[in-house]
């Protein structure tokens, strides 16, 4: 069963009398359990899809559901909050803060019920991905790119969620460190149950996915 679903979604500019599509008449479902991989050229429009499904922007016409239920009424802050994690390929982390820190943010606005340890659940985060606590302890500024990502990531799981969305995630990292982000992916959707989708330009990665969808023209279809 579909976790989260898109339904006729359009988003467009309006240029003049003109409107520029970058989604048409989008209907897809993701579901729980499956590493999935978005493909498409630079300005396709797989960011502005990300943006749609995380509610960091709203569609002109259409609906997202999540567990059925539309992600409007839901409230799109709340659902950022509580349901969904997001990884950013500039890691968008707080740079004043350590690892675990980071990691804590999110956790303490969440509404989802957590361990009352949360500091442990932390760093235990951290470590499950590969920071050890000497790490954790580190400003994310003393950490390498590789390193970043992984508190990103950690940062995602910090409130339980089930949905992962990913934009660009290897952009800035090399490929053996590429390949371990993926690996971690993986885990994730086949041992965790998770539904991890990933915004990429890499063949490499798609490869590696369950599922491969291409947004080319405003359409987003399943690639083989």
């Amino acid at each position: 069963m579909a976790i989260l679903e898109t339904k006729n979604v359009n988003y467009y500019y309006q240029d003049g009398d003109q409107r520029r599509y970058i989604l048409k008449d989008t209907s897809v479902s993701f579901e729980k359990g499956k590493f999935y991989t978005i493909l498409g050229q630079s300005g396709s429009g797989k960011t502005t899809f990300l943006s749609l499904i995380s509610a960091l922007d709203q569609p002109k016409e259409g609906e997202i559901l999540y567990n059925n239920e539309n992600i409007k009424q839901i409230g799109y802050e709340k659902y950022r909050r509580n349901d969904i994690g997001i990884i950013f390929q500039s890691y968008n982390l707080v740079p004043y803060l350590t690892a675990v820190e980071n990691v804590l943010v999110p956790m303490s606005i969440t509404d989802n019920s957590l361990p009352t340890d949360v500091k442990t659940v932390a760093y235990n985060l951290l470590d499950y991905i590969g920071l050890g606590k000497s790490k954790a302890d580190r400003l994310v500024t003393m950490l390498s790119g590789g390193e970043q990502q992984r508190v990103a990531i950690a940062r995602a799981l910090a409130t339980n969620v089930e949905i992962i969305l990913a934009d660009e995630p290897t952009g800035n990292l090399d490929e053996e460190m590429e390949q371990e982000i993926v690996t971690i992916f993986k885990k994730l959707a086949h041992e965790h149950d998770k539904c991890v989708i990933v915004v990429t330009h890499s063949n490499e990665i798609a490869q590696q996915s369950d599922q491969t969808f291409y947004l080319s023209k405003g359409s987003l279809v399943p690639h083989e």
